[in-house]
C-alpha cells in the first residue's frame, strides 16, 4: 500500500533561516531539500507528499509557503499541497493571508504551540481566528506535548468547525514509559469526532534502536481510540532522523500497517489524509 507523506519538511538554508535547529547536530547545517527526499524514498512506495512548514525565522512563514509553491509546480515533485504556518493569535493581515494561501496550493495550517506560552491558543482572538480557518474549508494540525493535551481538548473543544490533526500522537515520552496520562488524554481528544491523529515523529521520543515491538501499545492505543478513519500517515522528515530514520520508519509503518485490515490499511496510508485535507 503506497504512503501520503503528510509531513515532509524541507529545509532551504539559503532562501529561510531555521534558528530552532541549532544546537541539534542531526539538523544543525546543510540542506533537506526536496531531491534528497525523493532519492531517499525511492522504491519505498510514497504516493505523494504534502509539505508541513518547518517553523521557519519570523517573519518567513509566507515566503516559506509561496517557495513551496513553487516547488509544487516543478514536474514530477511529489507535492500534492502543503500545510502552511499561520498566526490565529493576531488579526492583522490574517484574512489576506488565507486568500493568498488558497492560491498556493494550501490544504491546511500549523501554530506550533509548544514553543509558545500555554495561554496563547486560550485567547478569544485565537478561538475566533482558528474557527475562521475552518470555515474556509482548512483543516489545522495541532502541534502540542503530551503534557499539553489538556489544552489541546479545549482547543479542539472550541473549534469544532472542520478537521483538527493531532501532530505526532501527541508527542508521548515513550523513553520514560509514561503511559497512563497520555493514553486517558488520547482517549478524551478521540472522543470529539472531528479531532484526528497523526501517525509520526514517535521514534524520536523512544530509547535509541526502538523498533516495532517498543512503540506497539502506543500505536494500539492511538488506532484503538482514533480508528483507521481518523488516523493517517506522516514522515516528520528530516526530524526523523533524531530516531528511527526514514527508511526504518517506513518498514516499522509497513509493520503496523500489516495488522490492519485492507480497509484500514488503505485508510492509514491514503485514505483519511485525501478526506482531511482535501486532496481527491
Amino acid at each position: 500500500m503506497d504512503l501520503i507523506d503528510t509531513h515532509q519538511h524541507l529545509i532551504y538554508r539559503g532562501a529561510l533561516g531555521y534558528g530552532w535547529t541549532a544546537g541539534i547536530p542531526a539538523l544543525a547545517a546543510g540542506d533537506f531539500t526536496l531531491a534528497d527526499y525523493r532519492a531517499l524514498t525511492a522504491g519505498l512506495g510514497i504516493a505523494g507528499t504534502l509539505y508541513m512548514e518547518c517553523a521557519v525565522d519570523d517573519p518567513g512563514y509566507r515566503d516559506e509557503a509561496r517557495m513551496v509553491a513553487r516547488l509544487m509546480a516543478e514536474p514530477g515533485s511529489g507535492l500534492l499541497g502543503q500545510i502552511a504556518s499561520c498566526r490565529p493569535e493576531e488579526e492583522a493581515g490574517l484574512s489576506d493571508w488565507l486568500d493568498e494561501a488558497a492560491t498556493l496550493g494550501v490544504r491546511g495550517f500549523r501554530r506550533v504551540l509548544h514553543v509558545v506560552p500555554d495561554e496563547l491558543s486560550q485567547t478569544p482572538e485565537f478561538r475566533r481566528n482558528l474557527r475562521e480557518l475552518q470555515r474556509r474549508g482548512f483543516a489545522f494540525d495541532m502541534c502540542f506535548l503530551a503534557r499539553q493535551l489538556p489544552i489541546a481538548l479545549a482547543l479542539a473543544s472550541a473549534c469544532d468547525g472542520g478537521p483538527l490533526v493531532l501532530d505526532h500522537c501527541g508527542v508521548p515520552d515513550i523513553a520514560g514509559g509514561a503511559f497512563d496520562a497520555w493514553a486517558a488524554d488520547i482517549a478524551a481528544l478521540a472522543r470529539l469526532a472531528h479531532v484526528h491523529v497523526k501517525l509520526s515523529g514517535i521514534t524520536a521520543y523512544a530509547k535509541p534502536g526502538a523498533g516495532f515491538d517498543t512503540l506497539r501499545p502506543w500505536v494500539d492505543h492511538v488506532l484503538a481510540c482514533f480508528g483507521a478513519d481518523r488516523t493517517l500517515w506522516g514522515s516528520d522528515w528530516p526530524v526523523v532522523n533524531l530516531g528511527a530514520g526514514l527508511p526504518q520508519w517506513i518498514a516499522i509503518t509497513r509493520d503496523i500497517l500489516a495488522g490492519l485490515s485492507e480497509a484500514e490499511r488503505a485508510a492509514v496510508a491514503q485514505g483519511t489524509a485525501r478526506r482531511v485535507y482535501r486532496l481527491g
